[in-house]
């Protein structure tokens, strides 16, 4: 009787949710605040985004901004007479705007090592959004536009993520 009975709680323990899950990924992970960890995620998070844009953090400025139609990513070099960064930046930004036009996010999941807020939704509602790239004298912007107000909302999670990620202390709320 004992193996019955220690049978039966194993399986109540299993299906209770008491024992470990493993999780997927999330649709809307919550950045860490703890200050040790997120100085030390941050710079994991800038050596993999040198790797996924192919240009330095250090030598350009990110934003994300907030519209009322969507947002704006925007990358600067820092130098106006880095024309290599410029390059890199617009090259960058012309692949970005395609992949998020045909669902593909894989760069932002890698350089965040997570599936960033609002990805869900933007996938799921990809043809009620649309992605300009457009040049800049000292890099780019990519302009996101939608006129579905489930589309912005998943947008403006993506970009909420981004500043806060990336620290670039943009506001968070439309004016």
């Amino acid at each position: 009787m004992k193996p019955a009975f220690l049978s039966l709680v194993l399986a109540a323990t299993l299906f209770s949710g008491a024992a470990p899950r493993q999780q997927s990924a999330p649709s809307d992970p919550k950045p860490s605040h703890d200050s040790a960890f997120t100085v030390h995620d941050h710079a994991k998070m800038n050596e993999r985004g040198e790797k996924g844009m192919t240009f330095s953090e250090t030598a350009t400025a990110h934003h994300f901004l907030l519209k009322a139609d969507g947002g704006i990513i925007q990358v600067a070099a820092n130098d106006p007479k880095d024309s290599d960064s410029i390059d890199r930046i617009r090259r960058h930004l012309a692949h970005i705007s395609h992949a998020f036009s045909s669902g593909d996010f894989d760069i932002p999941l890698f350089v965040h090592d997570t599936v960033p807020p609002g990805v869900l939704g933007m996938k799921r509602l990809a043809s009620k959004i649309t992605y300009t790239a457009e040049q800049s004298a000292n890099g780019g912007r990519v302009v996101i536009h939608s006129f579905d107000p489930a589309a912005i909302s998943a947008i403006h999670k993506f970009l909420r993520f981004q500043i806060d990620e990336h620290q670039t202390h943009d506001p968070t709320m439309l004016d």
